[in-house]
């Protein structure tokens, strides 16, 4: 009897699982609610607002990625086990592995005519296999620098062939030198200056030459090295000059002014300064120098081709210089 109502023998029995069973199903209701408040269950991306701005809360990352990410103790600085969202107390570390970098944010690639088969990465590689370790000057790959310079001048214009064609016959005068019989004489620089200087072979201006055929190969070496300086100005002037500026040919110029004006004489001054008045456009000079290049990759390319001629025309300065052989002509 139940609050004086009699129950039959089934229905008392059934009261007597029921009741167990209501309070563990009402105990194991409450661990659960419990459990879920101290260990949110995870979702994948689910967005929760804050401070007005949508935060993405994502899941564990997958084994793939995790593979990428560096390998810690499994458990970020300042953060607790099992904690989904904190702030850690550095700054992670970068999430992208070494192979994905490049993919990220990948290099530029460089003007095909710097390109050991373009038209400027053939004269640079030869000019800067010149500069020798030991700060001396090869004067075979001088040599092989120079002939590619010229295939680049030559097209340019009539203000590069009266240059040009005078170079041209300096540099086959020097290769008569350097594969010639003293050969072993004219490897470099330094050498070639040594043997000719011990060889009395170095003519002050005034002094009758001996070898009036054939001058002296530290000469022949002078005159191209002017030439050079002059190449080297007017390509640069060309790279970098400003938009709305002073064109190719008033840079190109004042160059010849600067380098090579104080050595020729009045009627080759005049000459020369009637040739720059036919020079190109400088649009048109970077698509010959870098053809099928757009003008700023042109330009970027130019400019380092002459910053190269400029480290070769530093460094030969020096050696005429202290081997006192800027005055030979």
């Amino acid at each position: 009897m139940v609050l004086g109502v009699s129950l039959s023998p089934a229905l008392g029995r059934w009261f007597r699982h029921a009741i167990p069973f209501a309070i563990f199903t009402l105990l194991l209701l409450y661990i659960s609610v419990w459990l879920f408040h101290e260990w949110p269950f995870e979702l994948p991306a689910q967005r929760t607002q804050q401070s007005g701005l949508w935060e993405l809360k994502l899941s564990s990352p997958s084994p793939a990625l995790t593979s990428l990410l560096p390998v810690t103790s499994g458990v970020l600085p300042g953060c607790r086990p099992g904690v989904q969202s904190c702030n850690p107390e550095r700054a992670l570390p970068s999430q992208i592995g070494p192979a994905l970098r490049p993919l990220v944010v990948p290099e530029k690639e460089e003007p095909p005519c710097l390109r050991p088969h373009g038209l400027l990465g053939r004269m640079v590689s030869p000019f800067l296999a010149c500069m020798s370790p030991e700060g001396d000057v090869e004067l075979s790959q001088y040599l092989a620098g120079w002939r590619e310079l010229l295939r680049l001048l030559t097209p340019l214009g009539s203000v590069f062939a009266f240059a040009t064609s005078e170079a041209s016959n300096k540099v086959t005068a020097l290769e008569a030198h350097v594969h010639g019989p003293d050969a072993s004489h004219y490897t470099s620089l330094v050498t070639m200056a040594t043997w000719e200087r011990r060889a009395v072979l170095l003519e002050r201006p005034g002094t009758t030459p001996r070898h009036l055929a054939r001058p002296s190969g530290s000469q022949t070496l002078l005159l191209l090295h002017r030439a050079l300086r002059w190449s080297q100005l007017c390509l640069h002037r060309v790279a970098t000059g400003k938009l709305g500026g002073p064109e190719a040919g008033a840079q190109c110029r004042d160059a010849y002014s600067t380098a090579l004006a104080p050595y020729h004489p009045w009627l080759i001054r005049q000459a020369a300064r009637l040739a720059i008045l036919t020079l190109p456009s400088r649009s048109r000079l970077l698509q010959l120098a870098c053809p099928g290049t757009g003008e700023a990759d042109a330009r970027v390319a130019l400019a380092r081709a002459a910053r190269v001629l400029e480290d070769v025309y530093n460094r030969t300065q020096g050696l005429l210089a202290s081997h006192g052989l800027l005055q030979l002509a």
